[in-house]
């Protein structure tokens, strides 16, 4: 018997989410030491040792269940947003979060809108709660079309929308004036969630109070991750801020311990170790301006970013004809150099980079040239 034929028909129909490799396994592979792994957007600084303290302390006393209510962490978010605790909800990633709004409002025949190129997770999360993903087409140099997203709410009755800002894998970001007139325009009764995940790395001048924007739309969910700038992606911690009616469905679908309590220790302290962020954030900028600099050199073009990452384009080889992005890819591991190709963003002609320490990011500028020179 084919159990797979048990499962229902869209479950059936989802292609399974393909993670970066690890540098061991990779190093066994090739048969190489010293990768560098500018692959998954995660924190090359590593995690701050204010949330290390947090989690050796917390480990003497993992034989007990986590705290379910995420009790001290919900406290902690709540100063830090001035917001009630009733209106947040932890997970386990922003991933979880997604998930668990999915899980929570929608059902087979539902319909959801999100951008092409937008983050896979969005497209995922509908497909296996039954529903309907209408992906809008990214007009704007690969960023989100608000006026078109907009009429396609409107005009296929939509029940939710996803939105990443700034989205990955692309880097590009929406401005508070275009988010608002977004959130006033589209029904109430359309839910919008507005993902976060790499906010902290905006520059002062264009951040936005979206936390304040929660008081007079309902309808909206703001979701946001410990894993890229406070460097917890290994505990898996996140969480989202909404009206007290809307996290009261996420906590009906929401695993009982779905944050361990090594995660809630490290994520107190993280929260409070701004000087960490700060220097996270001052590494990132620096490190954009060397990536795309050395792009530039290179005669690269690449989607300018507000993320922790950048696209850069590949042409194809002159040679072969072949893909010009998936065999950079290939010839950049046996370089020692692990990034993310994003053609199951439909983006074939593009690699994504992450923003690494500054000897890591002139290792992936040397490689790349060397590439390049082969292939010319």
């Amino acid at each position: 018997m084919n159990y797979s034929e048990l499962a229902a028909p869209y479950i059936r129909a989802i292609a399974p989410y393909q993670p970066g490799k690890p540098i061991a396994e990779l190093e066994r592979e090739l048969g190489i030491s010293g990768i560098v792994k500018l692959a998954s957007n995660e924190n090359p600084l590593g995690t701050s040792p204010l949330a290390v303290a947090a989690m050796n302390a917390a480990i003497s006393d993992i034989a007990r269940y986590p705290d379910g209510s995420c009790f001290e962490l919900k406290n902690a978010l709540s100063e830090r947003y001035q917001i009630e605790s009733t209106c947040i909800v932890l997970g386990n990633g922003s991933n979880d979060l997604l998930e668990l709004a999915a899980r929570a409002f929608l059902a087979p025949g539902d319909k959801v809108v999100y951008a092409d190129h937008a983050f896979a997770v969005y497209a995922l999360a509908t497909q296996a709660a039954g529903a309907t993903g209408i992906s809008v087409p990214a007009t704007k140099e690969f960023g989100h079309d608000l006026s078109a997203m907009l009429q396609a709410a409107v005009q296929h009755k939509v029940k939710m929308v996803f939105i990443a800002n700034p989205n990955n894998p692309t880097g590009t970001f929406l401005g508070a004036t275009e988010l608002l007139g977004f959130l006033r325009a589209v029904p109430p009764q359309v839910l919008v969630v507005l993902d976060e995940a790499y906010n902290e790395y905006l520059p002062q001048n264009l951040r936005y109070d979206s936390v304040s924007w929660l008081r007079d739309f309902p309808n909206l969910i703001i979701s946001r991750t410990f894993s890229k700038a406070y460097g917890l992606a290994g505990l898996r911690v996140g969480y989202a801020l909404a009206g007290e009616l809307v996290v009261d469905m996420l906590n009906r679908v929401r695993q009982p311990f779905n944050v361990n309590s090594v995660a809630q220790a490290a994520a107190v302290a993280a929260l409070q170790d701004e000087a960490f962020v700060r220097r996270t954030c001052e590494l990132n900028q620096a490190g954009m301006e060397q990536v795309t600099q050395g792009l530039t050199r290179l005669g690269l073009k690449y989607i300018p970013s507000f993320g922790n990452f950048v696209c850069c384009h590949i042409a194809n080889s002159a040679q072969s004809g072949e893909n010009g992005a998936g065999q950079m890819y290939r010839r950049l591991l046996e370089l020692g150099v692990i990034v993310r190709p994003i053609a199951n963003y439909d983006m074939p002609d593009y690699l994504r980079v992450s923003i690494g320490l500054e000897s890591e990011n002139e290792k992936f500028l040397s490689a790349l040239a060397q590439a390049l020179g082969e292939t010319a």
